[in-house]
């Protein structure tokens, strides 16, 4: 059976983090993406988490609080656009995920923005490390995803092929514009 979106984007991140790395969850949301980050990287790894929300930064701390997680994590009540404020240049990251949308129950008047998403990636894809990923789960069934969705495959299609492989997981024959998958993965340096 076909994965979901949010399946599959696990399964991309799961197949490049190792215990010990460093990963950043751009949008932490209700804290589901940084608890399953939490758990890969283990407690000699870091998770650096953003988000824009109060609440999503509480929500999350609670749930990395009551799984005995949150000594690997690092919250930031920060945009990702802002991730070099946080995460030193020369930090290699494994993987880092996108939840793109709207806090789940939350006010549907937030959402992320293409220009801040945008932004963000072209900040992470230098600490990238060789055959590290992001993963975008880009959710279009409102009008400011429809366009964040636009934007983001755009600019990723100018992403060079030597450096980048780009990936895009989509349903087409569903109804309620189910969310799709962006993946970036860094290719290893060519040797001289």
């Amino acid at each position: 059976m076909l994965r979901t979106a949010l399946q599959y984007s696990h399964q991309l991140l799961s197949d490049c983090i190792n215990t010990g790395d460093y990963v950043i969850d751009a949008t932490i949301g209700n804290g589901n993406d940084t608890l399953f980050l939490a758990e890969l990287v283990g407690e000699t790894g870091k998770v650096y988490g953003f988000d824009i929300q109060q609440t999503a930064v509480d929500k999350t701390e609670k749930r990395l609080q009551q799984n005995n997680m949150i000594q690997q994590t690092s919250l930031s009540l920060l945009s990702h656009e802002h991730v070099d404020q946080v995460i030193q240049p020369k930090t290699v990251i494994s993987a880092a995920v996108f939840n793109l949308g709207y806090l789940p129950r939350g006010d549907k008047s937030v959402t992320t923005k293409p220009q801040t998403t945008i932004t963000a990636i072209k900040k992470i894809l230098p600490l990238l490390k060789s055959g590290g990923r992001i993963v975008l789960v880009v959710y279009d069934g409102h009008a400011e995803g429809k366009v964040e969705k636009d934007a983001l495959l755009s600019f990723v299609r100018q992403l060079p092929q030597e450096d980048f492989s780009v990936l895009y997981y989509a349903f087409l024959n569903q109804r309620n514009h189910p969310p799709s998958v962006i993946a970036i993965e860094k290719k290893p340096s060519p040797v001289v």
